[in-house]
């Protein structure tokens, strides 16, 4: 089953934190649109109240605000977001999906409005880092290295 990725950002300590939850779990964020709040217990923050800000879809296309609708749409873009513009009236054709969260949506970002009784750190769990296996030096002319098919002369 899919999964959407969840980016809870913290405007007074100004940290995010990412966590992964079933889309099975989280079936009552399905037609929700940007803007809107729901409540944290869906996604396992028991207490807390978050806002949609945006997201992106499978495929990496980002929702933007304005556009109705859950698909996909080109639309003609002059500022953010979704676009940057280098140049002083600069305007872009860009593709991007619509504000409402469909199936096809891979990543929500949200932003704490409030907070519960603990705090978001003890509630999300830190992700352990993966240590590097360093892999043992061998000199090439070593016993170790042979390459198949040839003969050893000495």
């Amino acid at each position: 089953m899919a999964v959407f990725k969840f980016v809870v950002s913290d405007p007074e300590t100004k940290k995010s934190f990412q966590l992964e939850v079933d889309q099975t779990k989280a079936l009552g964020l399905i037609g929700k649109k940007i803007g809107e709040e729901f409540n944290g217990d869906l996604i396992g923050l028991q207490g807390y109240i978050l806002r949609i800000t945006g997201g992106t879809d499978k495929d990496g296309f980002p929702m933007h605000p304005e556009v109705e609708g859950s698909g996909r749409k080109k639309v003609l873009l002059s500022s953010p977001p979704c676009f940057h513009p280098t140049k002083k009236g600069e305007r872009r054709r860009k593709t991007v999906r619509g504000n409402t969260i469909s199936e096809d949506i891979a990543q929500i970002n949200c932003k704490i409005v409030k907070k519960g009784e603990k705090a978001i750190e003890e509630l999300i769990p830190k992700k352990k880092e993966e240590k590097k296996i360093e892999k043992p030096e061998v000199k090439e002319g070593s016993k170790e290295i042979e390459k198949e098919g040839s003969e050893k002369i000495g």
